[in-house]
C-alpha cells in the first residue's frame, strides 16, 4: 500500500471532481425554455442508479484492503452516472419558476456533496489500518441512499413547489401564534401570594439569567396590554385562515399549469408566494411587539402593510383563475380582525382614514 498509489487514486478523484464541479456550474445557469424538458421521474430513476453504484463502492470495503483497479473502476462507473443525474436534473428545470429551480437544486446538490464524502473518505481509508475509519464508509453509503431517497419527496411542478413554500408560512404562523397564546398579565396586586411567592423565589433561589428572562418575558403585561395581546391573536388566527385558503386555491390548479406555456401563470405564482412570505414576516413582528413594552406605532405600521398584501392578493388571485368565495371570505374576516385590532390600539382605523379623506374631497 504505497505512497504512490494513494496519490494516483488522489489524482483520479480529483479529476472526477472537477468534472462536477463543472457541470454543477452549468447547472447555476437556467436552461432555455425551448429545451424539451425532462420528466422528475427519470432523476429519481437515475438516482436508484446512484444509490446501487454506492452500494458497489461500500461492498469493496467488506473484505480485505480494496485494489486500486478496482477503486478507480467503481469510481469511473459512479461518477458517469453521477453526470448523467446532474444533466436530468437540469433538463427537468427547463420553466421552472425560480421556487422549483431552487428545489431541484437542493436536491441535486445534496446528492452530489454526499457522493463527494463518500469518495473522499474511500480514498482517504486507502492504506490506512485504522478500524474506525473504515467503519465509516457505510455510514456515507447511507448518506448517499437518502440523499437519492430525499428526490422522491422533491415537487416536480410549480404549483407543488409554490404550496410547499405557503405551507412553511403557515407553519411559521402557527408557532408565532402559539407563544402569542402563552402570554400572561402579570400581577396587579403586590400584596397577593403570586407576588409574594415570586419575590421569595427570586431572592432565594440561585437560578440561571438567560432561562429565568425567557420566563418571565410576557408574563407582566397590564390589562390594556393583554386585550392589545388578544386582539392581536384575533389578527394571527385570521391570518392563518387566509393563508390556509390560499394553499388549498394553488393546490386547486394543479391542473391548469401547463409545462409548455407557463411564464406568465409562474409569474403569478412567485408573487403570491412573496406576498405570503410577506405577510408571514410582518406576525413575526407583530409577535415580537406584543412583549412588554409594547410598541403601538410598529403594530400600527404592520397591520396597515398587512392590509395592503391581502388586497394585493386577491389581484394576483384574479390574474390567475379568481379567488375563490372561500378565500374571499377569509381574506374580509382577517380586515375586520385588523380594524378592531387598530381600535384596540387607540390609532384611527383605515376604514376611519378612507371615510375622511372621502369627506375631505367632497368638502374641497
Amino acid at each position: 500500500m504505497g505512497r504512490a498509489e494513494k496519490e494516483q487514486l488522489n489524482k483520479t478523484l480529483t479529476s472526477h471532481l472537477n468534472t462536477i464541479h463543472e457541470t454543477l456550474q452549468v447547472l447555476d445557469q437556467s436552461p432555455a425554455s425551448s429545451l424539451d424538458k425532462v420528466s422528475w421521474e427519470e432523476v429519481i430513476k437515475m438516482g436508484d442508479q446512484i444509490s446501487k453504484q454506492a452500494t458497489m463502492a461500500g461492498m469493496l470495503w467488506t473484505g480485505e484492503m480494496p485494489e486500486v483497479k478496482a477503486l478507480e473502476e467503481n469510481m469511473e462507473a459512479y461518477f458517469n452516472v453521477l453526470q448523467g443525474f446532474l444533466l436530468l436534473s437540469h433538463g427537468s428545470s427547463v420553466r421552472a419558476g425560480p421556487t422549483l429551480s431552487s428545489c431541484i437544486h437542493k436536491s441535486a446538490k445534496q446528492v452530489v456533496d454526499s457522493s463527494f464524502k463518500l469518495f473522499m473518505e474511500s480514498v482517504s481509508s486507502y492504506g490506512s489500518h485504522k478500524k474506525d475509519q473504515k467503519l465509516s464508509i457505510p455510514q456515507l453509503v447511507g448518506s448517499v441512499w437518502n440523499s437519492c431517497s430525499a428526490l422522491k419527496k422533491t415537487p416536480s411542478t410549480n404549483v407543488t413547489a409554490i404550496g410547499r413554500g405557503m405551507t412553511q408560512v403557515a407553519v411559521s404562523i402557527k408557532d408565532v401564534l402559539r407563544e402569542m397564546k402563552e402570554l400572561k398579565p402579570g400581577s396587579s396586586d403586590p400584596t397577593d401570594e403570586t407576588y409574594e411567592e415570586a419575590s421569595n423565589k427570586t431572592e432565594s433561589e440561585p437560578q440561571d439569567d438567560d432561562n429565568s428572562c425567557e420566563d418571565e418575558l410576557g408574563n407582566d403585561l397590564s390589562p390594556e396590554e393583554m386585550k392589545v395581546a388578544q386582539s392581536a391573536i384575533g389578527v394571527v388566527s385570521e391570518t392563518l385562515v387566509v393563508i390556509k385558503d390560499l394553499i388549498r386555491t394553488i393546490t386547486g390548479l394543479l391542473e391548469l399549469e401547463n409545462p409548455n406555456d407557463c411564464s406568465n401563470f409562474v409569474d403569478c405564482l412567485e408573487k403570491l408566494l412573496k406576498l405570503c412570505q410577506g405577510i408571514g414576516e410582518q406576525i413575526d413582528e407583530l409577535g415580537a411587539c406584543l412583549y412588554p413594552p409594547q410598541e403601538v406605532p410598529a403594530m400600527k405600521a404592520t397591520s396597515e402593510k398587512i392590509f395592503s398584501i391581502i388586497d394585493d392578493m386577491q389581484v394576483e388571485l384574479e390574474n390567475l383563475k379568481g379567488p375563490s368565495e372561500g378565500f374571499i371570505q377569509a381574506c374580509n374576516g382577517l380586515r375586520s380582525s385588523l380594524r378592531l385590532f387598530e381600535s384596540e390600539l387607540g390609532c384611527p382605523t383605515t376604514a376611519d382614514l378612507e371615510v375622511k379623506m372621502q369627506n375631505i374631497a367632497l368638502s374641497s
